[in-house]
């Protein structure tokens, strides 16, 4: 299985609502694509500010493995709504961290 965590940083001005719809969004991908397990969405409560670099959000979605993670990649639902998001970050792809781990 494969953890796929992405860690974001918002604009100062992008409100809960926005974010929770983007993140509806995104937990729809499981039933669009096939071997998408789990969603979830998590606010960072860090107190390390310092190294947080204001991420304080993140998601993570498990894959069955390595090729369905492939295929969400891929896919235009899932590039339409990570546009979205990009849209709403501060410094757009560099409010940004992947890092998929195999579980």
């Amino acid at each position: 299985m494969i953890r796929h965590l992405v860690h974001l940083r918002f604009r100062s001005d992008v409100s809960e609502a926005t974010k929770q719809d983007l993140y509806t969004r995104l937990a729809g991908l499981s039933d669009h694509i096939d071997g998408v397990l789990d969603f979830q969405s998590r606010a960072n409560v860090s107190v390390e500010t310092p190294l947080v670099r204001d991420f304080l959000d993140m998601f993570w979605m498990d894959f069955r493995d390595t090729a369905v993670r492939d295929i969400y990649l891929v896919d235009p639902v899932h590039q339409a709504i990570g546009a979205d998001i990009v849209a709403q970050l501060d410094g757009g792809p560099d409010g940004v961290f992947v890092c998929d781990i195999e579980l």
